[in-house]
């Protein structure tokens, strides 16, 4: 059985990719060092199947090495990353620690690895962030870096530490960057959680600004299906962007939550939008040109938005177990000011 190795498993995207992997019959090592946005629920569906094992471990941990000579594995993806641009506002060294210097231990440990076991290839995962502001048009693979949150620097660096390493050491992997994900799983840190969350228990929504910043909206399953095609048929050394060409600004979105809750439940009367202090250094808008990973290893996103939202919400709704594994103060503290 071929097995690939997941870091940051815990997190939402990461465990979105395990169970689709597993599906795929892979085994699957989860790899994750347990932060305030892993969350064991995740894992609810696989935790017993006998094709998954999970460790905590820190990617910064030399040990690292021990576990690749171990395990053997055919790929790696690497999701794990602080990722909360208001969180990098407030406390940007973690983000330094983690996507940098986590990065550069992950090379380090996969270049000494690669030497005596070749079969194997990583897959870096990075965000659409790093092009920064795209008033225009899409961003496309030979864009411009020009990231403007402590987050999307980290990110930056370390995609630019991959690129370096496939041309210096030669090692076997490639970049990919993605759009905004949504799914289940998602900690509610993060928009369209967060919203669902305060519906579900008659609050406030909370929207930066006028509510007019768009970003480009992919549902997590959709992209994970694009990381392993990535990692199957995708050229070493290259960068593949994986987007779903929909943009929506928050306000939108906003209202189709709302319009699909109407569904299943009475909104409360608190249940109301309200316009907050917009955080330092918001981009107004992001957009990728996906066409480079749709003509070379056809994949292309195929979830609408309106069905990836209705599933979306009805997931959180029938999952509300999943808040209780997260501390309060994580959901509602406003960060980033």
């Amino acid at each position: 059985m071929n097995k690939v190795i997941v870091t940051g498993g815990l997190g939402f995207i990461g465990s979105n990719l395990i169970k689709l992997l597993l599906k795929k019959k892979y085994y699957v090592l989860n790899i994750d060092k347990i932060t305030y946005s892993s969350n064991i629920y995740n894992t609810k569906e696989f935790i017993n199947n006998k094709n998954y094992k999970f460790i905590k471990l820190d990617i910064n941990d030399k040990k690292l090495l021990n576990i690749f000579k171990k395990i053997k594995p055919i790929g790696i993806f690497n999701l794990a990353a602080e990722t909360h641009v208001d969180r990098s506002i407030d406390s940007p060294k973690n983000f330094i620690k983690s996507n940098i210097l986590g990065t550069f231990n992950l090379l380090e440990c996969f270049r000494e690895f690669y030497k005596s076991y070749s079969k194997t290839r990583l897959i870096h995962i990075s965000t659409d962030e790093v092009y920064g502001d795209i008033l225009n048009g899409r961003s496309n693979e030979e864009y411009k870096y020009k990231p403007s949150s402590p987050y999307a620097a980290s990110k930056a660096s370390s995609d630019h530490l991959v690129s370096s390493y496939v041309r210096t050491f030669k090692i076997p992997a490639i970049v990919t960057n993605c759009s905004n994900n949504y799914g289940p799983c998602q900690h509610p840190e993060k928009l369209i959680p967060k919203l669902i969350y305060n519906i579900l228990n008659n609050r406030e929504l909370p929207i930066y600004g006028d509510g007019k910043n768009s970003r480009e909206w992919i549902y997590v399953m959709d992209h994970c299906e694009g990381l392993i095609q990535v990692f199957l048929k995708g050229k070493v050394g290259e960068f593949y962007n994986i987007g779903s060409n929909k943009n929506l600004n928050n306000l939108e979105i906003t209202n189709y939550l709302l319009n699909i809750a109407k569904n299943y439940i009475n909104l409360g009367r608190k249940v109301k939008i309200k316009f907050v202090k917009d955080r330092p250094g918001h981009d107004l808008r992001y957009a990728l040109n996906s066409n480079k990973i749709k003509r070379k290893l056809k994949w292309k996103s195929n979830t609408k938005i309106i069905d990836g939202l209705n599933k979306t919400f009805l997931w959180y709704y029938n999952n509300q177990n999943y808040f209780k594994n997260l501390k309060k103060k994580d959901i509602l503290k406003r960060l980033g000011t």
